[in-house]
């Protein structure tokens, strides 16, 4: 194993090894893994201590639920204790980030568990509070859709704005699992090249399998060949979970989602808040009229339904607020719906020409650069955009193409696979053991473990052969263990399933869909009740699993 090039505060570190905070934090949690072997009946040497990585998957609020009722019956177990990585993807980050919130929850995670539950339960934040929140996003370098996702949609979730940082939160001294938050470089993934594979610890951020990383702090900043050269704020837990749970952000196919979801924002907080703050109240609601029929006209399109109305209307509209000194550039056209690039592209550039002249029209409207900003991402479709803190770095060691653009884009990860599988498969995490719970909506309950195995095999990363029984993808057991030579051993725990659905197993995954809104507080404690037999109904099984896991370590992570 190669070392790391030395790091200085605000520069790039390249190198497969750990972090040296995570190192040390390492060593001391596994002392205390040993203890909570012997509670389990478990007897070995520190030096045998297996290292246990549990995964959360991919699922929205179901993965969010699904994951805090296991780790409440692993806790109930004795074997939460056991475990030295949590790591998530989208919605299991949502959980995640509310454990973390305390200090040592896995030892009152009880207490911790009421809380976030309670909240869960209580009133979603309010259109004004989630747009005071927009406006202070606006104020960075660089915006994007990740932005207005987080103000928009993820706070209707998780029922808070949470502005702590994750390395404010660390605590070197905490008695929980190493947390590890994962997405994807958006580009490398649609290029098949580079490593699309990003991980965020308190620590660092950064490419997994290339051992890139820049300290968490600074990710975000402006950097130039390994320096940083202009600071940015460090991202907060709400832009990290949008960013995380970026569900939409892969393809444009899903643009009609998003403008229902701008529309519905004008409609419960801008036209009704607004109201009276202007001396020229007739130009402003004139501008809120253009953008609420620039949204309708897109809608329209997506529809299949004719936009002519709404086109004339927003020409008329901004005729009248310039009082007949601008009038919209952007030649009248009679659409074909049928032909959808055709529709696709002229749209793009009838919203970007309407954005442009309402800016020219409405600047006595504070507010116009920001949705004018949002238009602009949505037609661009930018999400989680960044500067790339290895711009114009010269290191063999890294890919070229993550070398070259100023910026990259950061999205779901659960877009390229449902599980953080990469993050713990690092050769200097020296995991043994992968518990790897599925929340995933698929109709193949063992797709991530399948992809994982098949990405593994091209990338000659070590791990298991994965071979299901071929009714068993109908209907899916509660426990399957995949080993191999010199692998990792992988659990792999389906959240619904014969064993803990019953004859309602089918049932059980219709009332629990990804995008349906956020879940009742009968459901949430049904869901709790589901993913926690996951484990209850296999302790016997997971403490022979971690068992078999014991074996002697390298001497050093680093060699």
């Amino acid at each position: 194993m190669s070392g790391s090039k030395p790091q200085e505060s605000g520069s790039v570190r390249i190198g497969h090894s750990l972090n040296k905070n995570e190192e040390e934090f390492v060593d001391n949690r596994r002392k205390d893994v040993l203890q909570s072997l012997k509670k389990v009946k478990i007897h070995c040497s520190e030096n045998e201590v297996p290292n246990i990585a549990l995964l959360g998957s991919g699922g929205g609020e179901r993965a969010m639920v699904g994951l805090l009722g296991s780790l409440d019956q692993l806790q109930k177990a004795g074997l939460l204790d056991c475990v030295l990585y949590l790591s998530g993807v989208s919605g299991s980050t949502w959980c995640m980030a509310s454990l973390y919130q305390e200090s040592d929850w896995s030892t009152k995670l009880e207490t911790v568990e009421e809380k976030i539950i309670q909240r869960l339960n209580g009133p979603a934040v309010s259109w004004g509070d989630a747009y005071d929140k927009l406006k202070k996003y606006y104020h960075k370098d660089i915006f994007s859709l990740t932005d207005v996702w987080a103000t928009m949609f993820i706070t209707n979730y998780v029922k808070e704005i949470d502005e702590h940082t994750l390395s404010d939160q660390w605590d070197q001294k905490r008695k929980d699992p190493f947390p590890i938050y994962t997405a994807i470089d958006k580009q490398c993934k649609q290029n098949k090249d580079g490593d699309p594979w990003f991980e965020f610890t308190p620590y660092e951020a950064g490419y997994s399998l290339t051992g890139a990383f820049v300290e968490t702090s600074s990710f975000g900043s402006k950097f130039e060949n390994g320096r940083k050269i202009k600071n940015q704020p460090e991202i907060d837990m709400l832009y990290l979970q949008a960013l995380c749970g970026s569900v939409l952000a892969d393809g444009d196919e899903d643009k009609k989602f998003l403008w229902e979801l701008i529309k519905d924002f004008f409609h419960n907080f801008l036209l009704k808040s607004e109201t009276g703050m202007f001396e020229e109240m007739s130009k402003e609601d004139k501008c809120h009229q253009v953008l609420m029929d620039l949204v309708d006209m897109n809608l329209s399109v997506l529809n299949g339904i004719d936009p002519s109305a709404l086109d004339e209307s927003i020409r008329t509209k901004l005729n009248e607020i310039s009082e007949g000194k601008h009038q919209l550039s952007f030649q009248k056209k009679k659409l074909n719906l049928t032909d959808k690039e055709a529709v696709k592209q002229y749209m793009k550039q009838y919203t970007e020409d309407v954005c442009n002249d309402l800016s020219r029209c409405c600047n006595f409207w504070p507010f116009s650069d920001l949705w004018k900003s949002i238009f602009d991402c949505i037609v661009q479709w930018i999400w989680g955009r960044k500067y790339n803190f290895l711009h114009n770095m010269k290191d063999k060691d890294v890919p070229s193409t993550l070398l070259e653009s100023e910026t990259r884009d950061y999205e779901d990860g659960g877009l390229l696979l449902n599980s953080p599988y990469f993050s713990v498969l690092r050769e200097e995490r020296d995991i043994d053991l992968i518990i790897s719970l599925d929340f995933s909506d698929d109709n193949d309950p063992f797709t991530t473990v399948r992809e994982a195995a098949e990405t593994c095999k091209k990338l000659k990363i070590p791990f298991p052969e994965v071979n299901i029984p071929n009714n068993d993808i109908i209907k899916p057991q509660d426990f399957y263990v995949f080993k191999g030579q010199n692998t990792p051993t992988v659990i792999h725990i389906p959240l619904f399933n014969v064993v803990n659905c019953g004859d309602d197993f089918e049932e059980c995954k219709e009332k629990y869909h990804t995008f349906q809104g956020p879940y009742s507080a009968e459901m949430i404690t049904d869901l709790m009740e589901i993913a926690g037999k996951n484990i209850t109904n296999n302790k016997v099984n997971l403490v022979k699993q971690i068992h078999l896991a014991v074996r002697p370590k390298k001497t050093q992570n680093n060699e």
